[in-house]
């Protein structure tokens, strides 16, 4: 019950990783108001939109964490991409996200107390995935996004953190997940032999959001399995 008495906005809440999130703050003792695009979160809203931001916080009320849990990923060879699908991922995962922190911040400024950013980033903000511009872009950006923020602001109660999933089973990897044959092969990249549940990466937002991390901002915490110790280095090839 390490969030007991807190409020919590969180976006991108229908399925997921996010829906795991809310279940977990929820377990925490947290109140949890979340959004999303699709259907099964207390408010509908497309975060990429200013006035949609603005309404899904005037509706969600006070809150002392904000999880940046939304996101999208289109794949695609680089030089064929369709500029249009680029721009809808860069809305979404860096744009939402900043305009949700923004107005987060807004918020904590006008109360005492401070208050909480998580953004859901990716391993891809420091590892390159071919096929996958945007997203990576996206992710790559959201890093310094939790680092300025978390700088600017540090003095005045306020900490921002990512966190930065490997290879998860959720409806976003459905095209591995569910087939043993591809589910096998993402897996044998992982030190870890696996793919994460949600639950798993629900636990560590709830670390980071509770007074258990008061000291940490501007981080980033891999929750990964290991893919961030290029899992090829395992063998001594390169000696």
């Amino acid at each position: 019950m390490r969030l007991r008495g807190k409020s919590v906005a969180i976006t991108g809440a229908a399925g997921g990783i996010g829906r795991s999130i809310v279940e977990r703050f929820r377990a925490e003792g947290a109140r949890v108001v979340g959004c999303d695009i699709e259907p099964g979160a207390e408010i509908r809203a497309d975060i990429s939109d200013p006035a949609q931001v603005e309404r899904f916080f005037r509706e969600a009320g006070a809150f002392d964490i904000l999880v940046n849990n939304a996101g999208i990923q289109i794949e695609g060879a680089s030089h064929e991409i369709d500029l249009a699908d680029f721009d809808r991922v860069l809305a979404v995962n860096l744009r939402g996200a900043t305009l949700c922190s923004l107005a987060a911040i807004r918020h904590f400024l006008s109360r005492p107390g401070g208050g909480v950013i998580l953004n859901n980033s990716s391993c891809a903000q420091s590892i390159p995935k071919p096929g996958f511009l945007s997203y990576s872009i996206s992710k790559g950006a959201l890093d310094n996004l939790a680092k300025t923020l978390a700088l600017e602001y540090a003095d005045r109660g306020i900490r921002v953190n990512n966190v930065a999933p490997g290879a998860v089973a959720t409806p976003m990897n459905s095209a591995w997940k569910d087939d043993p044959d591809k589910r096998a092969a993402v897996e044998s990249h992982i030190p870890m032999g696996r793919a994460a549940t949600a639950d798993e990466i629900a636990a560590v937002f709830a670390f980071l959001a509770s007074d258990d991390a008061a000291y940490i901002t501007g981080q980033t915490l891999y929750a990964c399995g290991g893919v961030t110790l290029y899992a090829d280095f395992k063998e001594n090839w390169a000696s």
